[in-house]
């Protein structure tokens, strides 16, 4: 059976990070065919990669400023789909002390490993290298946030054409338009994937999201109602550990507002 007739009747499209079996067609010019596709530890729906061990999302600290709506709802997609992540913020070199420090407490909080990085200055840079080391780890992230010049520096073979951020808008243009995997050591890739700009959770129920938000669950014990949703109910002990700086506004925000996004979702 061909490899169009198995990915049509099964279903299955080629992933970036697929292991296949292949027949060679010219050896010289490394041309072949997919003709089998292998079992996949696992298959990211966005970006559309397969076989991740880690996750790791970069976002500048400034110029522009990191949208940490759109950083906490990657953060919610990864551990839907059991994949481990690592926040990047780069650009450190021109970030305010105060900055980062609120920003390292706030995702340290909700449990994830936070990361400062200067690719400019080179800074952190080999510690992003221990972490890459014997996996296969996706990158993600807005354009304009160094991403690109991470890649290069680490596997300077791929010669990215490293974007321009506009004085105007202060973002960057994409430059990544295809998923990419680089072999930069001994059994250690990267997976480069486009920019993203935007990313709607819309896969599960609103009563489900708290979940998604560790730093909640030592708080939730002392709220006064079984299934509390932490939003208008009285005696809310997420919403008093909120009042008392316990809990992170910037994040809770970020629930209100896709406990929104679904709910109006269910109605439609």
């Amino acid at each position: 059976m061909s490899v169009k007739q198995r990915v049509f009747s099964e279903k299955i499209k080629p992933l970036v990070g697929d292991d296949v079996v292949i027949d060679i067609l010219d050896e010289e010019k490394r041309e072949g065919n997919i003709r089998d596709i292998l079992a996949r530890k696992n298959a990211l729906i966005r970006p559309a990669v397969a076989n991740v061990d880690q996750a790791m999302v970069i976002f500048a600290i400034s110029r522009p400023a990191p949208n940490l709506s759109l950083l906490d709802r990657f953060l919610i997609s990864m551990e839907r789909q059991n994949v481990p992540v690592v926040v990047c913020f780069n650009k450190s070199d021109i970030a305010e002390p105060q900055e980062a420090a609120r920003l390292q407490e706030i995702y340290e909080n909700c449990g994830c490993q936070v990361l400062f990085t200067s690719v400019k200055e080179q800074a952190g840079t080999e510690q992003i290298r221990e972490l890459l080391k014997d996996k296969t780890t996706v990158v993600a992230g807005p354009s304009g946030v160094g991403k690109s010049s991470m890649i290069n520096f680490l596997y300077p073979k791929a010669e990215m054409m490293v974007g321009e951020i506009s004085q105007k808008i202060d973002r960057g243009k994409h430059t990544t338009r295809h998923s990419e995997l680089f072999s930069i050591g001994d059994n250690t890739y990267l997976m480069d994937t486009p920019g993203f700009s935007s990313l709607y959770l819309t896969d599960f129920e609103k009563e489900d999201l708290k979940e998604y938000f560790a730093e909640f669950r030592k708080y939730e014990p002392y709220c006064r109602f079984q299934g509390c949703m932490h939003l208008s109910e009285p005696d809310c002990g997420v919403k008093e550990a909120l009042a008392e700086g316990k809990i992170s506004s910037i994040r809770y925000e970020s629930y209100k507002e896709l406990y929104e996004e679904l709910k109006q979702k269910r109605r439609y």
